[in-house]
């Protein structure tokens, strides 16, 4: 009886086993099912992929051009040894083309620098990348899946939207279908084709992680509502595509986040519904016109939204209105609060340029705005945004913003509506930073108070005490946001 009883145990461990043995297969098929396949979308894609390189003057070549080949020397040398690369000759190359002497000097003057991505969207040749990727360039190269390599011709760029759209001389190319970018949806699958750091073809994957996500540029500016995704982004996958499952591209992979330089598990991607509205402007004008209201915004913070008594924090707070724009015109006065643009809700501050950007000039828009607890209607004509290098600002006082000195630093007085929600009595806000400033980590939109240890009251104070200052670093005292910060500012002689 024993045996028999001992036998039956042994028999149900095995159907124990065996059971967990077939839910674990059964798991991993069902799995192998759900994931997708990216090999046929690939196949099809990846020959109208192309590879980005550009040739600079060394005389005009920009810091960022040798920091981002010093970028790519430094992960060659740390994977790959120097006898890997050594052309038949004997000579080191580097990884982006350029020749490397054996004495340690450089061939000719002009320097090909392998940059980024693109891809085909038309079969006459038409190609798209980021501007980043050939901005300042002498010559632009496209390299195709077949190894032809052709100069192309810039048709026109918008640095705004960091889109460049280029021009080979060829026919019948093998072109990317174009998808909508306004169909995707978080958590879908999406698929990049670029060259990372130097690797043509180089095919990664991943999920949708975000959508309109506001990213200000340097100029404190934010026209492009970036697709976030998880997909392995790194230097040289710039201006290439990003694909949905279907294999159409949804985006132009533009940037990534990082403390380090390499991925990290979240980049950004421009949309393809806005890249196209750029590139039909650059095809017909060579330029890109853009609404413009002439505000400056705030975001509405919960204890913001309890003091303008909205129920809960959402739309734009109107920090600023430029004189004659046409926000002054259409009747919008400092701390309105938009909420409604042409129908769309504005949630967060950022939203709102996103809108207006894409507005047309010329045209009416009608905008819902809160002002003292009560919600009003507007309508106003879009103006168009000035051009880069173009004067757009805010002028609360009579007072021209000086132009850059030595210092490098452009700056206007601080308009009193804005001292008043700084709690300032004074200081001047920056316009540009060039030259010393701008090495000194100076940035538009910083506000100075104290400059050599004087304080700052307006813009006469600070060309009066800059134009005594002595040559040799200074400390300036300086308001970013709402964080006090000194900075020091080296004075050229």
């Amino acid at each position: 009886m024993t045996s028999i009883l001992r036998a039956y145990e042994l028999g149900m461990n095995d159907l124990k086993l065996l059971s967990v043995f077939l839910l674990t297969l059964f798991t991993c098929l069902v799995w192998a099912v759900e994931l997708p396949d990216f090999t046929e979308l690939v196949k099809a894609n990846a020959p109208a992929v192309v590879n980005i390189s550009t040739k600079v003057n060394r005389e005009r070549g920009t810091s960022r051009s040798r920091s981002r080949n010093d970028e790519l020397d430094e992960f060659f040398r740390r994977f790959f040894p120097p006898d890997s690369r050594r052309s038949p000759d004997g000579d080191r190359r580097s990884p982006y083309g350029e020749r490397r002497l054996p004495d340690g000097g450089r061939g000719p003057s002009i320097r090909p620098r392998s940059l980024g991505s693109g891809f085909i969207i038309s079969s006459d040749g038409y190609l798209l990348t980021n501007n980043h990727v050939v901005a300042g360039a002498d010559e632009i190269l496209v390299r195709f899946s077949d190894r032809r390599e052709l100069k192309a011709e810039l048709i026109g760029a918008d640095p705004r939207s960091d889109l460049a759209l280029l021009k080979v001389d060829a026919e019948g190319l093998p072109t990317v279908n174009l998808g909508r970018s306004k169909n995707l949806q978080v958590g879908e699958w999406v698929l990049a084709i670029g060259s990372p750091f130097g690797f043509d073809y180089s095919v990664t994957a991943g999920i949708v992680s975000a959508k309109g996500r506001s990213l200000p540029d340097q100029f404190r500016e934010n026209y492009v509502p970036f697709i976030q995704t998880d997909v392995a982004i790194n230097p040289g996958n710039s201006g290439g595509p990003l694909f949905n499952l279907a294999g159409e591209v949804v985006g132009i992979n533009s940037q990534i986040y990082s403390n380090s330089g390499g991925f990290m598990g979240v980049s950004f991607a421009i949309p393809i519904d806005v890249a196209m509205e750029v590139v039909d402007q650059l095809k017909s004008s060579g330029r890109v016109s853009r609404g413009w209201l002439g505000v400056g915004i705030w975001e509405v913070s919960r204890d913001l939204a309890e003091s303008f008594g909205l129920d809960r924090p959402h739309g734009a707070l109107i920090s600023q209105v430029m004189e004659d724009s046409p926000a002054e015109l259409g009747g919008i006065q400092v701390e309105d609060i938009i909420i409604r643009f042409n129908g769309h809700s504005i949630e967060r501050s950022g939203q709102l340029p996103h809108y207006v950007g894409r507005a047309r000039a010329g045209s009416e828009a009608e905008l819902t705005v809160v002002r003292g607890g009560k919600e009003i209607t507007l309508t106003l004509k879009i103006g168009e945004l000035a051009q880069r290098g173009e004067s757009q600002r805010v002028s609360a006082r009579d007072t021209k913003p000086d132009q850059p000195t030595r210092l490098g630093l452009s700056v206007e007085d601080l308009p009193e509506e804005v001292q008043q929600r700084m709690n300032l009595t004074g200081g001047v806000r920056v316009v540009e930073a060039t030259g010393a400033a701008a090495e000194a980590g100076f940035r538009r939109g910083d506000v100075i108070t104290r400059l050599n240890h004087k304080t700052v009251v307006d813009l006469a104070s600070f060309l009066e005490i800059s134009e005594a200052l002595p040559s040799g670093a200074t400390p300036v005292l300086i308001i970013r946001g709402s964080t006090p910060t000194f900075l020091a500012l080296r004075v050229p002689e």
